[in-house]
Protein backbone atom coordinates (compact mmCIF):
# COMPACT_ATOMS: atom_id res chain seq x y z
CA UNK A 1 0.00 0.00 0.00
CA UNK A 2 1.36 3.21 -0.99
CA UNK A 3 1.74 6.23 1.57
CA UNK A 4 -1.00 8.08 -0.02
CA UNK A 5 -3.56 4.97 -0.11
CA UNK A 6 -4.69 5.65 3.70
CA UNK A 7 -5.83 9.20 3.08
CA UNK A 8 -6.95 9.18 -0.98
CA UNK A 9 -10.48 8.51 0.27
CA UNK A 10 -10.22 11.08 3.04
CA UNK A 11 -10.99 14.78 3.19
CA UNK A 12 -7.97 16.46 5.03
CA UNK A 13 -9.11 18.50 7.92
CA UNK A 14 -7.79 21.81 7.03
CA UNK A 15 -7.56 22.98 10.72
CA UNK A 16 -5.16 20.43 11.80
CA UNK A 17 -1.99 21.61 9.91
CA UNK A 18 0.63 19.83 11.83
CA UNK A 19 3.17 21.48 13.61
CA UNK A 20 5.24 20.33 16.87
CA UNK A 21 4.96 22.42 19.64
CA UNK A 22 7.07 22.49 22.86
CA UNK A 23 5.28 24.52 24.23
CA UNK A 24 2.75 22.40 25.59
CA UNK A 25 4.76 21.14 28.10
CA UNK A 26 6.44 23.89 29.59
CA UNK A 27 3.82 23.86 32.39
CA UNK A 28 5.75 20.76 34.32
CA UNK A 29 8.57 19.43 32.04
CA UNK A 30 12.12 20.04 32.91
CA UNK A 31 14.62 21.62 30.66
CA UNK A 32 17.68 20.30 29.82
CA UNK A 33 20.59 22.85 30.03
CA UNK A 34 22.83 23.29 26.86
CA UNK A 35 25.47 21.19 25.80
CA UNK A 36 29.52 22.62 26.10
CA UNK A 37 32.29 21.90 23.93
CA UNK A 38 33.96 19.81 25.87
CA UNK A 39 35.52 17.14 22.86
CA UNK A 40 34.73 13.32 23.25
CA UNK A 41 35.60 10.78 21.00
CA UNK A 42 33.01 8.92 18.93
CA UNK A 43 34.07 5.12 19.61
CA UNK A 44 32.32 2.26 20.99
CA UNK A 45 33.29 2.28 24.58
CA UNK A 46 33.31 6.01 24.72
CA UNK A 47 29.14 5.84 23.20
CA UNK A 48 28.12 3.65 26.41
CA UNK A 49 29.31 6.13 29.20
CA UNK A 50 27.20 9.30 29.87
CA UNK A 51 28.50 12.87 28.65
CA UNK A 52 30.49 14.76 31.25
CA UNK A 53 28.35 17.31 31.57
CA UNK A 54 26.34 17.53 34.53
CA UNK A 55 22.65 15.80 34.41
CA UNK A 56 19.72 18.52 34.02
CA UNK A 57 18.30 19.59 36.97
CA UNK A 58 15.09 19.58 37.87
CA UNK A 59 12.63 22.45 37.46
CA UNK A 60 9.84 21.30 39.50
CA UNK A 61 6.91 18.74 39.39
CA UNK A 62 5.46 17.57 36.91
CA UNK A 63 2.06 19.29 37.00
CA UNK A 64 -1.38 17.53 36.37
CA UNK A 65 -2.62 18.61 32.96
CA UNK A 66 -5.91 20.14 32.25
CA UNK A 67 -8.25 20.14 29.25
CA UNK A 68 -8.16 23.70 29.03
CA UNK A 69 -4.00 23.31 28.34
CA UNK A 70 -5.00 20.89 25.65
CA UNK A 71 -7.28 23.87 24.30
CA UNK A 72 -4.80 26.18 24.29
CA UNK A 73 -1.56 24.24 22.95
CA UNK A 74 -3.91 22.68 19.79
CA UNK A 75 -3.72 26.33 19.05
CA UNK A 76 0.16 26.45 18.72
CA UNK A 77 0.28 22.26 17.20
CA UNK A 78 -2.23 24.03 14.49
CA UNK A 79 -4.95 20.88 15.34
CA UNK A 80 -8.07 20.32 16.75
CA UNK A 81 -9.41 17.87 18.96
CA UNK A 82 -13.41 17.43 20.80
CA UNK A 83 -13.76 18.38 24.23
CA UNK A 84 -14.54 14.68 24.87
CA UNK A 85 -11.43 13.83 22.98
CA UNK A 86 -9.55 16.71 25.67
CA UNK A 87 -10.85 14.58 28.29
CA UNK A 88 -9.39 12.16 27.65
CA UNK A 89 -6.07 13.39 26.79
CA UNK A 90 -5.76 15.08 29.59
CA UNK A 91 -6.23 12.41 31.80
CA UNK A 92 -3.78 9.97 30.04
CA UNK A 93 -1.31 12.37 29.48
CA UNK A 94 0.56 12.54 33.02
CA UNK A 95 2.38 9.02 32.25
CA UNK A 96 3.98 10.54 28.95
CA UNK A 97 4.89 13.71 30.97
CA UNK A 98 7.05 11.06 33.42
CA UNK A 99 8.42 9.57 30.55
CA UNK A 100 9.65 12.90 29.40
CA UNK A 101 11.20 13.70 32.59
CA UNK A 102 12.74 10.30 32.90
CA UNK A 103 14.81 11.13 29.77
CA UNK A 104 15.54 14.54 30.69
CA UNK A 105 16.98 13.34 34.56
CA UNK A 106 18.97 11.18 32.49
CA UNK A 107 23.26 12.17 31.25
CA UNK A 108 22.94 13.23 28.03
CA UNK A 109 24.50 10.95 25.28
CA UNK A 110 27.81 11.98 23.92
CA UNK A 111 27.78 15.25 21.88
CA UNK A 112 29.06 12.84 19.06
CA UNK A 113 26.78 9.89 18.82
CA UNK A 114 24.20 10.28 16.56
CA UNK A 115 20.61 9.76 16.21
CA UNK A 116 19.98 5.75 15.38
CA UNK A 117 18.21 6.78 11.92
CA UNK A 118 21.05 7.05 9.06
CA UNK A 119 20.23 9.17 6.04
CA UNK A 120 20.42 7.47 3.27
CA UNK A 121 20.07 9.79 -0.17
CA UNK A 122 19.23 6.89 -2.67
CA UNK A 123 15.75 6.98 -3.32
CA UNK A 124 16.05 3.37 -4.87
CA UNK A 125 18.54 1.39 -3.03
CA UNK A 126 20.88 -1.05 -5.77
CA UNK A 127 21.12 -4.68 -4.29
CA UNK A 128 24.59 -5.11 -2.58
CA UNK A 129 25.28 -8.37 -3.68
CA UNK A 130 27.72 -11.09 -1.72
CA UNK A 131 29.09 -13.85 -3.80
CA UNK A 132 26.62 -16.62 -4.14
CA UNK A 133 28.80 -18.95 -2.19
CA UNK A 134 28.06 -16.50 0.97
CA UNK A 135 24.35 -16.56 0.34
CA UNK A 136 24.00 -18.85 3.19
CA UNK A 137 23.65 -22.72 4.53
CA UNK A 138 20.89 -24.52 4.90
CA UNK A 139 20.80 -28.10 7.13
CA UNK A 140 17.78 -29.33 8.03
CA UNK A 141 17.64 -32.30 10.66
CA UNK A 142 17.68 -35.54 9.67
CA UNK A 143 14.91 -36.75 12.04
CA UNK A 144 12.43 -39.31 11.13
CA UNK A 145 9.23 -38.65 11.07
CA UNK A 146 7.15 -41.94 11.15
CA UNK A 147 4.56 -43.10 9.87
CA UNK A 148 1.72 -40.79 8.62
CA UNK A 149 -0.82 -40.69 11.27
CA UNK A 150 -4.36 -42.03 10.50
CA UNK A 151 -6.10 -38.97 12.66
CA UNK A 152 -6.32 -35.76 10.95
CA UNK A 153 -6.44 -33.66 14.37
CA UNK A 154 -2.38 -35.66 14.64
CA UNK A 155 -1.71 -34.52 11.30
CA UNK A 156 -2.79 -31.13 11.72
CA UNK A 157 -0.57 -30.46 15.11
CA UNK A 158 2.55 -32.29 13.62
CA UNK A 159 5.33 -29.54 12.69
CA UNK A 160 6.90 -28.45 9.57
CA UNK A 161 9.35 -30.90 10.22
CA UNK A 162 7.05 -33.50 9.91
CA UNK A 163 4.75 -32.44 7.03
CA UNK A 164 7.56 -31.78 4.91
CA UNK A 165 8.84 -35.16 5.11
CA UNK A 166 5.59 -36.52 4.56
CA UNK A 167 4.81 -34.71 1.54
CA UNK A 168 8.27 -35.14 0.45
CA UNK A 169 7.82 -38.62 0.16
CA UNK A 170 4.20 -38.02 -0.92
CA UNK A 171 2.61 -39.80 1.88
CA UNK A 172 0.41 -36.92 2.05
CA UNK A 173 -0.66 -34.28 -0.61
CA UNK A 174 -0.76 -30.92 -0.02
CA UNK A 175 -4.36 -31.15 -0.93
CA UNK A 176 -5.20 -33.44 1.65
CA UNK A 177 -3.51 -31.23 3.89
CA UNK A 178 -4.54 -28.15 3.09
CA UNK A 179 -8.10 -29.80 3.24
CA UNK A 180 -7.62 -30.74 6.85
CA UNK A 181 -6.32 -26.97 7.61
CA UNK A 182 -9.53 -25.34 5.58
CA UNK A 183 -11.86 -27.36 7.47
CA UNK A 184 -10.25 -26.70 11.21
CA UNK A 185 -10.51 -22.83 9.68
CA UNK A 186 -13.98 -23.01 9.25
CA UNK A 187 -14.83 -25.17 12.35
CA UNK A 188 -12.73 -23.53 15.24
CA UNK A 189 -13.06 -19.50 13.82
CA UNK A 190 -16.10 -19.17 15.41
CA UNK A 191 -14.37 -19.24 19.23
CA UNK A 192 -11.68 -17.83 18.15
CA UNK A 193 -12.45 -15.28 15.84
CA UNK A 194 -8.92 -15.37 14.16
CA UNK A 195 -9.90 -15.29 10.47
CA UNK A 196 -10.73 -12.56 8.52
CA UNK A 197 -10.70 -13.74 5.05
CA UNK A 198 -10.69 -17.43 3.82
CA UNK A 199 -8.58 -18.30 1.15
CA UNK A 200 -10.14 -21.73 -0.23
CA UNK A 201 -10.43 -21.38 -4.23
CA UNK A 202 -6.88 -19.79 -4.05
CA UNK A 203 -5.65 -22.29 -1.74
CA UNK A 204 -7.17 -25.45 -3.47
CA UNK A 205 -5.65 -24.21 -6.98
CA UNK A 206 -1.81 -23.95 -5.26
CA UNK A 207 -2.19 -27.50 -3.58
CA UNK A 208 -3.22 -28.77 -6.46
CA UNK A 209 -0.18 -27.62 -8.58
CA UNK A 210 2.30 -28.14 -5.86
CA UNK A 211 0.99 -31.84 -6.23
CA UNK A 212 1.89 -32.00 -9.56
CA UNK A 213 4.54 -30.25 -9.25
CA UNK A 214 6.18 -33.29 -6.51
CA UNK A 215 4.76 -36.09 -8.57
CA UNK A 216 6.49 -34.25 -11.66
CA UNK A 217 10.28 -34.41 -9.26
CA UNK A 218 10.02 -30.43 -8.93
CA UNK A 219 10.49 -30.24 -5.19
CA UNK A 220 11.11 -26.81 -3.92
CA UNK A 221 12.02 -27.77 -0.40
CA UNK A 222 10.43 -28.02 3.26
CA UNK A 223 7.31 -25.93 2.59
CA UNK A 224 6.22 -26.71 -0.54
CA UNK A 225 2.86 -27.98 0.02
CA UNK A 226 2.49 -26.67 3.19
CA UNK A 227 -0.79 -24.22 4.35
CA UNK A 228 0.15 -20.98 6.16
CA UNK A 229 -1.65 -18.23 7.26
CA UNK A 230 -0.69 -14.40 6.85
CA UNK A 231 -1.30 -11.40 9.40
CA UNK A 232 -4.16 -9.48 7.80
CA UNK A 233 -1.59 -6.43 7.21
CA UNK A 234 0.21 -8.48 4.37
CA UNK A 235 -0.74 -7.46 0.93
CA UNK A 236 -2.64 -10.03 -1.34
CA UNK A 237 -3.46 -9.21 -4.92
CA UNK A 238 -7.19 -9.35 -5.27
CA UNK A 239 -8.10 -10.55 -1.41
CA UNK A 240 -8.64 -7.63 0.87
CA UNK A 241 -6.53 -6.92 3.39
CA UNK A 242 -7.78 -5.27 5.94
CA UNK A 243 -5.18 -3.97 8.76
CA UNK A 244 -8.23 -5.40 11.03
CA UNK A 245 -9.33 -1.80 11.46
CA UNK A 246 -13.03 -0.59 10.24
CA UNK A 247 -11.63 2.42 7.97
CA UNK A 248 -9.47 -0.25 5.62
CA UNK A 249 -12.25 -3.28 5.85
CA UNK A 250 -13.35 -2.78 2.21
CA UNK A 251 -9.02 -2.35 0.85
CA UNK A 252 -8.26 -4.97 -1.73
CA UNK A 253 -4.53 -4.62 -3.17
CA UNK A 254 -3.56 -5.53 -6.10
CA UNK A 255 -0.57 -6.77 -5.70
CA UNK A 256 1.33 -9.50 -3.11
CA UNK A 257 3.76 -7.81 -0.02
CA UNK A 258 7.18 -9.41 -1.03
CA UNK A 259 6.92 -12.60 1.98
CA UNK A 260 3.77 -13.45 -0.01
CA UNK A 261 5.49 -13.90 -3.35
CA UNK A 262 8.51 -15.35 -1.53
CA UNK A 263 6.50 -17.72 0.11
CA UNK A 264 4.51 -18.76 -3.05
CA UNK A 265 7.82 -19.56 -4.60
CA UNK A 266 8.99 -21.39 -1.88
CA UNK A 267 5.46 -23.55 -2.78
CA UNK A 268 3.80 -22.75 0.52
CA UNK A 269 -0.31 -22.57 0.21
CA UNK A 270 -2.05 -19.81 1.51
CA UNK A 271 -5.22 -20.74 3.31
CA UNK A 272 -6.05 -17.41 5.06
CA UNK A 273 -5.84 -14.02 6.08
CA UNK A 274 -5.59 -13.61 9.79
CA UNK A 275 -7.01 -11.56 12.65
CA UNK A 276 -4.58 -8.80 14.26
CA UNK A 277 -5.15 -6.04 16.73
CA UNK A 278 -6.05 -2.94 14.81
CA UNK A 279 -3.45 -1.40 12.84
CA UNK A 280 -1.31 -3.80 14.55
CA UNK A 281 -1.65 -3.53 18.57
CA UNK A 282 -3.75 -5.61 20.97
CA UNK A 283 -5.98 -8.30 20.04
CA UNK A 284 -9.40 -6.47 18.81
CA UNK A 285 -10.12 -5.90 15.64
CA UNK A 286 -13.16 -4.95 13.56
CA UNK A 287 -14.86 -9.05 13.94
CA UNK A 288 -14.37 -8.54 17.90
CA UNK A 289 -11.35 -10.21 20.10
CA UNK A 290 -9.52 -12.73 18.91
CA UNK A 291 -9.27 -15.43 22.28
CA UNK A 292 -6.83 -17.98 22.83
CA UNK A 293 -7.44 -21.32 22.38
CA UNK A 294 -6.31 -22.71 25.94
CA UNK A 295 -8.73 -20.39 27.55
CA UNK A 296 -11.53 -18.86 25.70
CA UNK A 297 -11.76 -16.49 27.87
CA UNK A 298 -8.72 -15.15 27.41
CA UNK A 299 -7.91 -12.86 24.33
CA UNK A 300 -4.47 -14.11 22.26
CA UNK A 301 -2.58 -10.82 23.11
CA UNK A 302 -1.45 -8.75 19.53
CA UNK A 303 -1.00 -7.93 17.47
CA UNK A 304 -0.05 -10.82 15.96
CA UNK A 305 -3.26 -12.07 17.50
CA UNK A 306 -4.85 -14.49 14.72
CA UNK A 307 -1.17 -15.93 13.52
CA UNK A 308 -0.27 -17.41 17.78
CA UNK A 309 -3.85 -18.72 17.76
CA UNK A 310 -4.43 -20.67 14.27
CA UNK A 311 -0.87 -21.97 14.64
CA UNK A 312 -1.46 -22.91 18.07
CA UNK A 313 -4.95 -24.93 17.51
CA UNK A 314 -3.31 -26.48 14.62
CA UNK A 315 -5.43 -24.24 11.77
CA UNK A 316 -2.55 -23.93 9.68
CA UNK A 317 1.20 -25.18 9.37
CA UNK A 318 2.35 -22.50 10.63
CA UNK A 319 1.73 -18.44 10.06
CA UNK A 320 3.53 -15.13 9.73
CA UNK A 321 3.62 -12.19 11.99
CA UNK A 322 5.18 -8.94 12.62
CA UNK A 323 6.61 -7.12 15.63
CA UNK A 324 7.23 -3.40 16.37
CA UNK A 325 7.32 -3.81 20.23
CA UNK A 326 6.09 -7.48 21.34
CA UNK A 327 3.18 -8.22 18.36
CA UNK A 328 5.00 -11.57 18.04
CA UNK A 329 6.64 -12.25 21.61
CA UNK A 330 3.45 -11.35 23.70
CA UNK A 331 1.20 -13.52 21.68
CA UNK A 332 3.36 -16.52 21.64
CA UNK A 333 3.66 -16.25 24.93
CA UNK A 334 0.06 -16.20 25.31
CA UNK A 335 -0.64 -18.84 23.21
CA UNK A 336 2.47 -21.12 23.32
CA UNK A 337 3.68 -20.83 20.06
CA UNK A 338 6.97 -20.32 19.15
CA UNK A 339 7.96 -16.82 17.41
CA UNK A 340 11.14 -15.81 15.16
CA UNK A 341 11.47 -11.78 15.60
CA UNK A 342 14.28 -12.08 12.64
CA UNK A 343 16.60 -8.93 12.63
CA UNK A 344 15.67 -5.63 11.78
CA UNK A 345 15.85 -5.51 7.61
CA UNK A 346 16.67 -9.64 6.99
CA UNK A 347 13.19 -9.82 5.58
CA UNK A 348 11.09 -7.41 3.09
CA UNK A 349 8.83 -5.19 4.79
CA UNK A 350 7.25 -3.90 1.17
CA UNK A 351 3.29 -4.50 0.58
CA UNK A 352 2.73 -5.24 4.59
CA UNK A 353 1.43 -1.80 6.93
CA UNK A 354 4.19 0.37 8.05
CA UNK A 355 3.27 1.15 11.85
CA UNK A 356 6.77 2.27 12.52
CA UNK A 357 9.24 2.50 9.57
CA UNK A 358 12.27 2.00 11.75
CA UNK A 359 11.04 -0.39 14.15
CA UNK A 360 8.65 -3.21 12.24
CA UNK A 361 9.44 -6.81 11.44
CA UNK A 362 8.55 -9.68 9.89
CA UNK A 363 8.92 -13.14 11.27
CA UNK A 364 7.43 -16.61 11.72
CA UNK A 365 5.33 -18.11 14.25
CA UNK A 366 5.46 -21.75 14.13
CA UNK A 367 5.11 -24.86 16.74
CA UNK A 368 8.59 -25.47 16.87
CA UNK A 369 11.84 -23.76 16.89
CA UNK A 370 13.32 -25.57 13.36
CA UNK A 371 9.73 -24.88 11.81
CA UNK A 372 10.56 -21.38 12.12
CA UNK A 373 14.19 -21.44 10.75
CA UNK A 374 12.98 -22.69 7.72
CA UNK A 375 10.53 -20.23 7.42
CA UNK A 376 13.10 -17.77 8.03
CA UNK A 377 15.30 -19.31 5.47
CA UNK A 378 12.22 -18.63 2.66
CA UNK A 379 11.15 -15.38 3.11
CA UNK A 380 14.96 -13.68 4.01
CA UNK A 381 16.62 -11.77 1.53
CA UNK A 382 17.18 -8.33 0.34
CA UNK A 383 14.57 -6.37 -1.40
CA UNK A 384 15.35 -2.93 -3.20
CA UNK A 385 11.52 -2.45 -2.61
CA UNK A 386 12.14 -2.07 1.31
CA UNK A 387 14.55 1.06 1.68
CA UNK A 388 15.69 -0.88 4.98
CA UNK A 389 15.97 -4.18 3.97
CA UNK A 390 19.66 -5.43 4.18
CA UNK A 391 21.96 -8.44 1.99
CA UNK A 392 23.01 -10.53 4.54
CA UNK A 393 23.56 -14.63 4.18
CA UNK A 394 21.98 -16.96 6.69
CA UNK A 395 23.48 -19.90 8.29
CA UNK A 396 21.07 -21.82 9.75
CA UNK A 397 21.64 -25.55 11.32
CA UNK A 398 19.76 -28.62 13.01
CA UNK A 399 22.81 -30.43 13.76
CA UNK A 400 25.10 -28.55 15.18
CA UNK A 401 26.31 -28.60 18.84
CA UNK A 402 26.13 -26.19 21.64
CA UNK A 403 29.71 -26.54 23.22
CA UNK A 404 31.49 -23.33 23.78
CA UNK A 405 28.39 -20.94 23.40
CA UNK A 406 27.96 -18.39 25.91
CA UNK A 407 25.00 -16.91 27.02
CA UNK A 408 24.37 -13.80 29.08
CA UNK A 409 21.66 -13.48 31.97
CA UNK A 410 20.97 -10.56 34.36
CA UNK A 411 19.87 -12.48 37.83
CA UNK A 412 18.00 -9.28 38.10
CA UNK A 413 15.59 -10.53 35.70
CA UNK A 414 14.94 -13.56 37.24
CA UNK A 415 14.13 -12.19 40.20
CA UNK A 416 11.91 -9.64 39.75
CA UNK A 417 8.08 -8.79 39.41
CA UNK A 418 8.30 -9.77 35.69
CA UNK A 419 9.59 -13.47 36.25
CA UNK A 420 8.14 -16.87 37.78
CA UNK A 421 9.43 -19.67 38.90
CA UNK A 422 8.70 -21.55 35.11
CA UNK A 423 10.85 -18.86 33.86
CA UNK A 424 13.71 -19.93 36.64
CA UNK A 425 13.31 -23.76 35.32
CA UNK A 426 13.97 -22.45 32.26
CA UNK A 427 17.24 -21.06 32.75
CA UNK A 428 18.33 -23.64 34.40
CA UNK A 429 16.75 -26.47 31.65
CA UNK A 430 19.19 -23.98 29.34
CA UNK A 431 22.39 -24.92 31.73
CA UNK A 432 22.11 -28.17 31.21
CA UNK A 433 22.22 -27.97 27.64
CA UNK A 434 25.78 -27.17 28.14
CA UNK A 435 25.90 -23.52 27.17
CA UNK A 436 28.06 -21.53 29.77
CA UNK A 437 25.87 -19.37 31.32
CA UNK A 438 27.10 -15.74 31.69
CA UNK A 439 25.85 -13.00 34.33
CA UNK A 440 25.76 -9.65 32.91
CA UNK A 441 25.22 -6.02 33.86
CA UNK A 442 22.05 -4.38 32.73
CA UNK A 443 22.67 -0.58 33.42
CA UNK A 444 19.88 0.96 34.60
CA UNK A 445 18.63 3.42 32.12
CA UNK A 446 15.38 5.42 31.94
CA UNK A 447 14.74 2.46 28.28
CA UNK A 448 11.02 3.75 28.06
CA UNK A 449 12.26 6.99 26.93
CA UNK A 450 12.31 4.37 23.31
CA UNK A 451 8.64 5.04 23.15
CA UNK A 452 8.88 8.01 22.24
CA UNK A 453 10.31 7.19 18.79
CA UNK A 454 7.47 4.37 18.23
CA UNK A 455 4.59 6.55 19.24
CA UNK A 456 5.81 9.68 16.93
CA UNK A 457 6.54 7.46 13.44
CA UNK A 458 2.83 5.29 14.46
CA UNK A 459 1.28 8.75 14.66
CA UNK A 460 3.07 10.06 11.90
CA UNK A 461 1.91 6.67 9.75
CA UNK A 462 -1.37 7.47 10.65
CA UNK A 463 -1.71 11.00 10.52
CA UNK A 464 -4.39 10.95 8.10
CA UNK A 465 -6.89 8.83 10.44
CA UNK A 466 -6.37 11.95 13.28
CA UNK A 467 -7.13 14.84 10.86
CA UNK A 468 -10.03 13.40 9.49
CA UNK A 469 -12.08 11.96 12.46
CA UNK A 470 -11.73 8.84 11.16
CA UNK A 471 -10.03 7.76 14.29
CA UNK A 472 -13.65 7.32 15.26
CA UNK A 473 -14.61 4.33 13.72
CA UNK A 474 -12.33 2.19 15.54
CA UNK A 475 -13.71 -0.43 17.96
CA UNK A 476 -11.17 0.24 20.58
CA UNK A 477 -11.83 3.89 22.13
CA UNK A 478 -9.95 3.78 25.38
CA UNK A 479 -7.18 5.99 26.63
CA UNK A 480 -4.46 3.57 25.92
CA UNK A 481 -6.17 2.96 22.49
CA UNK A 482 -4.68 4.07 18.74
CA UNK A 483 -7.07 6.88 18.63
CA UNK A 484 -6.14 8.59 21.88
CA UNK A 485 -2.60 7.36 21.67
CA UNK A 486 -2.22 8.86 18.02
CA UNK A 487 -3.61 12.57 19.30
CA UNK A 488 -1.51 13.18 22.27
CA UNK A 489 1.69 11.75 20.33
CA UNK A 490 0.99 15.40 18.25
CA UNK A 491 2.23 16.94 21.15
CA UNK A 492 5.67 15.18 21.55
CA UNK A 493 8.32 18.08 20.92
CA UNK A 494 10.79 17.44 18.20
CA UNK A 495 13.71 17.80 20.54
CA UNK A 496 12.55 15.12 22.68
CA UNK A 497 11.83 12.94 19.27
CA UNK A 498 15.70 13.41 18.29
CA UNK A 499 16.85 13.01 21.89
CA UNK A 500 15.23 9.39 22.17
CA UNK A 501 16.95 8.64 18.69
CA UNK A 502 19.94 9.55 20.11
CA UNK A 503 19.51 7.57 23.09
CA UNK A 504 18.84 4.61 20.80
CA UNK A 505 21.69 4.54 19.20
CA UNK A 506 23.34 4.52 22.69
CA UNK A 507 21.52 1.54 23.09
CA UNK A 508 22.57 0.00 20.42
CA UNK A 509 26.22 0.38 21.39
CA UNK A 510 25.47 -0.78 24.82
CA UNK A 511 24.07 -4.06 23.40
CA UNK A 512 27.26 -4.58 20.83
CA UNK A 513 29.58 -4.19 23.84
CA UNK A 514 27.05 -6.96 25.41
CA UNK A 515 27.34 -9.47 22.43
CA UNK A 516 31.24 -8.48 22.15
CA UNK A 517 31.38 -11.76 24.89
CA UNK A 518 28.06 -13.58 24.29
CA UNK A 519 26.48 -15.91 21.81
CA UNK A 520 22.89 -14.44 23.21
CA UNK A 521 20.95 -13.73 25.84
CA UNK A 522 17.91 -15.24 27.76
CA UNK A 523 15.15 -13.66 30.04
CA UNK A 524 12.04 -13.75 30.93
CA UNK A 525 10.26 -11.86 27.80
CA UNK A 526 9.16 -8.83 29.32
CA UNK A 527 11.85 -8.21 32.38
CA UNK A 528 14.77 -5.40 32.36
CA UNK A 529 12.79 -3.66 29.25
CA UNK A 530 14.50 -6.54 26.89
CA UNK A 531 11.93 -6.59 24.29
CA UNK A 532 11.44 -2.87 24.12
CA UNK A 533 15.51 -2.49 24.06
CA UNK A 534 16.20 -5.27 21.40
CA UNK A 535 13.30 -4.11 19.10
CA UNK A 536 15.10 -0.95 18.93
CA UNK A 537 18.23 -2.11 18.16
CA UNK A 538 17.46 -4.53 15.60
CA UNK A 539 18.49 -8.03 17.63
CA UNK A 540 16.40 -11.20 16.82
CA UNK A 541 14.68 -12.84 19.33
CA UNK A 542 13.37 -16.52 19.80
CA UNK A 543 10.26 -16.82 22.33
CA UNK A 544 9.59 -20.44 22.87
CA UNK A 545 6.69 -22.64 25.12
CA UNK A 546 8.71 -23.01 28.25
CA UNK A 547 5.75 -25.03 30.82
CA UNK A 548 2.16 -24.10 31.90
CA UNK A 549 0.53 -21.96 34.55
CA UNK A 550 -1.36 -23.58 37.23
CA UNK A 551 -4.50 -22.32 35.30
CA UNK A 552 -3.51 -24.77 32.36
CA UNK A 553 -2.53 -21.98 29.89
CA UNK A 554 1.42 -21.97 28.82
CA UNK A 555 3.66 -19.75 29.38
CA UNK A 556 7.28 -18.72 27.14
CA UNK A 557 10.55 -17.18 27.51
CA UNK A 558 12.57 -15.71 24.95
CA UNK A 559 16.23 -15.62 23.80
CA UNK A 560 17.93 -12.41 22.51
CA UNK A 561 20.27 -13.29 19.51
CA UNK A 562 23.38 -11.33 17.65
CA UNK A 563 22.54 -9.17 14.70
CA UNK A 564 21.90 -10.93 11.93
CA UNK A 565 23.08 -14.58 14.48
CA UNK A 566 19.69 -16.31 13.75
CA UNK A 567 21.14 -19.85 13.07
CA UNK A 568 22.95 -19.29 16.53
CA UNK A 569 20.01 -18.52 17.85
CA UNK A 570 17.75 -21.36 16.79
CA UNK A 571 20.23 -23.98 18.14
CA UNK A 572 20.20 -22.78 21.38
CA UNK A 573 15.80 -22.75 20.98
CA UNK A 574 15.94 -26.08 19.63
CA UNK A 575 18.18 -27.96 22.51
CA UNK A 576 16.00 -25.50 25.12
CA UNK A 577 12.82 -27.13 23.27
CA UNK A 578 14.01 -30.49 23.45
CA UNK A 579 15.15 -30.22 27.45
CA UNK A 580 12.01 -28.64 28.34
CA UNK A 581 9.59 -31.35 26.20
CA UNK A 582 6.36 -29.57 26.23
CA UNK A 583 6.09 -28.16 23.16
CA UNK A 584 4.04 -31.19 22.19
CA UNK A 585 0.91 -30.62 24.38
CA UNK A 586 -2.56 -29.24 22.70
CA UNK A 587 -5.39 -27.43 23.24
CA UNK A 588 -8.53 -28.48 24.09
CA UNK A 589 -10.91 -26.66 21.51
Amino acid sequence: MSNNDQSAAMTPRSRRDFLLSAGVFAAGAMMAPSEGSHAIADDRNEATKPSPQPPPKAQGVVQPISAGTVAQAERLAGVEFTDAERQMIAQSIGEQLEILAKRQRHPLPPNGLGPAQVFDPRLVRASERLPANHRGTIERSEDDPGPLPKDDDDVAFAPVTKLARWIERRQLSSAQLTEIYLDRLKRFDGPLKCVITLCEARARKRAARADAEIAAGLYRGPLHGIPWGAKDLLDTAGIRTTWGAEPFVDRVPDSDAAVVKKLDEAGAILVAKLSLGALAYNDMWFGGRTNNPWNLEQGSSGSSAGSAAATAAGMVGFSIGTETYGSIVSPCMRCGTTGLRPTFGRVSRAGAMALCWSLDKIGPICRAVEDCALVLAAINGYDGNDPSSIDMPLHLSARSGLIGLRLGYSPQWFAGKDANDLDRAALEALRRTGVKLVEIDWPDWPYDVLINGLLCEAAAAFEGLTRTNRDDELSWQDAEAWPNTFRKSWFIPGIEYVQADRFRRQCMHMMDEQFKRLHAMIGPSFAGSLCLVSNNTGHPSLTIRSGFKDDGTPHGITLIGRLFDEGTLCRIGTALERELNVWERRPKL
